[in-house]
């Protein structure tokens, strides 16, 4: 049959953006250098450095749930031309939710979690385990992640 398959880019042409810094690479000393292909278009990462260009090491790929529940900042919605947008730093990482319940619903499992937080800080033995909230609250992250 005709047509064309579409190839993975080699890897040294993958390459990431950052807010500050525009393009990065992964680092061909990192695990993930070779890897051609990320199920989500995020990743965090410990090191970044300056060379011919700038690299990132130490990186793993992360999907959206644990990037707006864990990641830093707030957590705004806004709708945006019929569709409900999660954002996170200020806008600079946006996401579509599937209806305006599932984005508020990550919106207030956020908040929940930050107060959780919070009150673990506030009282360091509290066992978040054993809490009835803690415990609610931990268990819904889990089935959420482990489920997208």
């Amino acid at each position: 049959s005709t047509g064309a398959v579409k190839m993975q880019p080699k890897a040294e042409e993958l390459k990431f953006v950052t807010k500050n810094d525009g393009y990065v690479h992964i680092h061909p000393s990192s695990v993930n250098y070779q890897t051609r292909h990320f199920e989500s278009p995020y990743l965090v990462y410990h090191e970044k450095i300056k060379t011919s260009r700038v690299f990132i090491r130490d990186c793993s790929m992360v999907s959206v749930y644990p990037l707006v529940l864990l990641g830093g900042g707030q957590v705004h919605m806004q709708l945006h031309k019929g569709e409900f947008v999660i954002s996170l730093d200020d806008g600079w990482i946006r996401f579509v939710a599937a209806s305006h319940q599932v984005a508020e619903l990550v919106k207030e499992l956020r908040c929940e979690l930050d107060q959780l937080l919070q009150d673990k800080i506030k009282n360091p033995s509290m066992d978040l385990c054993m809490c009835p909230r803690g415990s609610r609250i931990i268990g819904m992250i889990v089935k959420l992640v482990t489920t997208q």
